[in-house]
Order: C-alpha cells, then sequence, then structure tokens
C-alpha cells in the first residue's frame, strides 16, 4: 500500500499545528496587574505600594491568627503562620509583580498638550525606575483604545511614551515591557498595533519584535463577531506572535451583556462563560489569561480628625469594613485561581496582601497531594520509557510541574523546597518540560 500521497499533507498539518499550538513558553507570569494612572506613576511606586500594603496589616491585621481569621484562610495554625509570614516577605521584596501605567480609564480623557506631558514624563520615570533597579519585575502601559473617537489619542500617546522611554534609556526596553489594547473589537484594532509596533521598533532602532502587546478581553463583539464566528483566534491571527496575553475586563464585559452594576462582579456566570470562550481559544498557544478586578476596595470608612481619635465603635466599623472586602477578594482570587486564571488586576495597596495571600494558600493547601502525585508519575513514565513503551500522557506530568513552577515564581515555596518536595533536580524543574525530563532519565 503507498501511504505517500497521505503522509505529506498530513505531516504539513501536524506541523502547523505545531506552530499555531507550542504549549506553555515556561516563562514565568505574574501573578496580578497593579493599574494605576500614568500622571500619577513614579519610579518607586511599587515600594509605595508595598508599604502602604504593609501599613494596612499592621492596622487590620497584625498577626496571623487575625489574618486568617478575615479571609477564613484554610489549614491549621502552622499552614496560617507560613501564609501570612511569606505575604509579609513578599511586600517588603517583591510587593508588586506587574504594574500598568494606564492612559484609559484610570486615566480618562484630557487635553492633548496634557496627555502629551504625560506620556513624556510616566516615561522618564520609567527609565529612573530601570536604572535604579526599583521597577517591578513586569511594567507596561495601557493605551486608549482604537475606535474613531480614540484612535489618534492612542497613537501618539504610544509614539510620545516609547520614543521618549528608548530614547532615555540607551535604546532598551525594560524587562518584560507589554502595551495593553483595551476595548477590542475587531481584528483589525489588533493588526493596526502590530503595524504601529513595527514602525515604532524601525523608528527608535529597536530589534524587530522587541514590543509586545496584551489584548483586553472586554467586550461582547470580541468573543463573537457580527458574522456569528468566534472572534478570538480571528484577534490572535492577526498579532503575528506579539501577544504575550490576554485580560478579561469584568466590568466592560458585564455592562456590554446589560448586566446592571449591582450585579455586575467577577463571579457572574456571564464572566464565566467569556473565560471559558477564553480558555478554550488560547490554550496551548502560549498567551496568558488574566482574570479582572475586585472593585470593593479594602478602605476604611472612618479617618481620625486632625489632632482626635476614633472612637471604639469607628475602629471596629473599619476593621470589619476592610475585613469583608478582604474576604470578597480572596474569594474572588481563589475562584480565578479554581478555574485556571492564574493572573488578576489589583487596584488598590491593601489588596495586595489577600492576592498574595489567596495565591499562596491555593499552592500550599494541595502541595503534599502534588509532591506524591509528580514523584509517583515521573517514576512510572520513566520506567515505562525505558522499556519502550509508549508515554502519551505527557500532558498530565507537565501539568504537575506547571504547578511547582507557579508556586516558585510567585513565592508560595522556594526552588530548594520544590526540587525536595518534587523528587526533581533543580536543572530539571528550571527545564520547565516534562517530556525533557523523561528523555533526560530515560538516556541515563
Amino acid at each position: 500500500m503507498n501511504t505517500d500521497d497521505i503522509i505529506e499533507p498530513l505531516r504539513r498539518a501536524n506541523e502547523e499545528f505545531a506552530r499555531n499550538y507550542p504549549g506553555e513558553t515556561g516563562r514565568r507570569q505574574p501573578v496580578h496587574t497593579v493599574y494605576g494612572g500614568a500622571h500619577l506613576f513614579k519610579t518607586d511606586s511599587a515600594q509605595r505600594l508595598g508599604s502602604l500594603a504593609r501599613r494596612s496589616m499592621e492596622q487590620f491585621a497584625p498577626d496571623a491568627a487575625s489574618f486568617a481569621k478575615a479571609v477564613e484562610l484554610p489549614g491549621g495554625t502552622d499552614l496560617h503562620a507560613t501564609i501570612y509570614r511569606r505575604v509579609v516577605e513578599k511586600l517588603q521584596r517583591e510587593p508588586v509583580e506587574d504594574f500598568r501605567i494606564d492612559f484609559e480609564d484610570g486615566y480618562g480623557n484630557r487635553p492633548d498638550a496634557e496627555e502629551d506631558g504625560h506620556a513624556a514624563s510616566a516615561a522618564a520615570e520609567v527609565v529612573g525606575g530601570h536604572k535604579n533597579r526599583t521597577l517591578p519585575p513586569f511594567i507596561g502601559i495601557r493605551i486608549k483604545p482604537f475606535n474613531e473617537e480614540l484612535r489618534a489619542r492612542s497613537f501618539r500617546t504610544l509614539d510620545i511614551f516609547v520614543s521618549s522611554l528608548v530614547e532615555g534609556n540607551d535604546g532598551q526596553l525594560p524587562d518584560n515591557f507589554v502595551v495593553t489594547l483595551p476595548k477590542i473589537t475587531i481584528p483589525e484594532q489588533v493588526a493596526a498595533l502590530v503595524a504601529l509596533l513595527k514602525q515604532l521598533e524601525k523608528k527608535t532602532g529597536l530589534d524587530e519584535g522587541s514590543l509586545k502587546f496584551e489584548m483586553m478581553i472586554e467586550t461582547t463583539q470580541s468573543i463573537i463577531d457580527h458574522r456569528g464566528q468566534l472572534n478570538l483566534p480571528l484577534l490572535l491571527a492577526q498579532a503575528e506572535g506579539r501577544c504575550i496575553a490576554a485580560h478579561f475586563g469584568t466590568y466592560d464585559y458585564t455592562a456590554g451583556c446589560s448586566i446592571t452594576a449591582a450585579h455586575q462582579h467577577m463571579l457572574h456566570s456571564a464572566c464565566d462563560f467569556a473565560k471559558h470562550m477564553m480558555q478554550v481559544s488560547f490554550a496551548g498557544t502560549g498567551v496568558w489569561l488574566s482574570d479582572g478586578a475586585t472593585n470593593i476596595m479594602p478602605v476604611a470608612p472612618h479617618r481620625a480628625p486632625e489632632g482626635g481619635t476614633l472612637t471604639q465603635q469607628q475602629i471596629d466599623e473599619n476593621r470589619a469594613t476592610v475585613h469583608r472586602a478582604w474576604k470578597l477578594h480572596y474569594n474572588h482570587i481563589q475562584h480565578s485561581l479554581i478555574n485556571a486564571f492564574y493572573q488578576g488586576w489589583d487596584l488598590h495597596p491593601a489588596q495586595l496582601p489577600t492576592r498574595y495571600a489567596a495565591v499562596y494558600a491555593f499552592f500550599l493547601q494541595s502541595l503534599d497531594a502534588a509532591s506524591e502525585r509528580l514523584k509517583n508519575f515521573v517514576d512510572k513514565a520513566a520506567k515505562a520509557t525505558l522499556v519502550g513503551d509508549v508515554f502519551d500522557d505527557a500532558a498530565t506530568g507537565q501539568g504537575l510541574l506547571n504547578y511547582f513552577l507557579r508556586a516558585v515564581n510567585c513565592g508560595a515555596i522556594s526552588e530548594t523546597e520544590a526540587v525536595e518536595r518534587s523528587g526533581l533536580s533543580l536543572v530539571e524543574l528550571r527545564s520547565a518540560s516534562f517530556v525533557k525530563i523523561l528523555k533526560n532519565r530515560a538516556a541515563l
């Protein structure tokens, strides 16, 4: 039987599939993005946010027991103490993982001269932060949408910011710099951004492909277009490999579904539908997914008058208000994590403690089970490989490996703990590839 005419088209199709679905990159994904108005950004914004977050903990949860009670942490006192200690350490060492300098909702519409000035000054602050090593590990800007009303302003802000940043930073971008495009409705908006980024690279002397971007999925049309087609793959097809993440916009999306303000929240079933569509569309592409924000801020309602003090009732009300907001934020993050959205937005420094507590609890609570499962999985898979059997469940092994990589990257556990608990070597862990681990072990 001659199968050559069958094999060649199949080979081409398989290769095209592999190009479209390369799998996870193994790169660190931030657990959150903090959004702040461009007019407020400074070189030390991350450090100031960390200081405010620690102050909130000191005031409203000064010890592990009170913090655990506020957000209803799982487990016992030992786990509570571990989480509390690691949250405090994180807020001191790296309080913000990703910051987005916002020229959209967090900034508003201003006179052109004013936005021009803020685009240049924000770029200068990023340059200063890069030189002083005070930037968070991930940094970027959110521009205005590419609709007819705002596209010209958005183009100009992007040009001024990137040009000023590269010129002031010796022709370089800071690590993990990204541009966020909001309120996407049609693939042509993505294509326009790609074209602009190419022009900016030529203008500034950056290497081709240096400028990356994120898509914001916050309109109903970004999910399904006017023809009834699933729009998400069409958006990604226009990205030409530059899109690294897709962020869900909770409140614009629910408003677009005519959901009243009282019911616009992250747990609404409409949000789950949109996020499942994102998962199905982007699974295996290497595009990171991010959930939205909790818009109830952990802010105390009472402030002491100048030279005065609060009553005990006011103190109690302040604590109860902050604790309710913390618990809501914690629950939202847990919902995201359970549904494999490992990143989300934070809008206030007092949300940082619950961000890290929720992430750490998620990983630490299942650490024992994941450790035993990965050890057994690697052992059984390696034996199967050694005797020549086909091991076709590498995706499960990769999922377990990804669990440890995410736990290490966010600070839930150290690399040393990951090595001890996983049964892998440090080299194997850092390889980020379950298949490579099996191949190397089989070769021994």
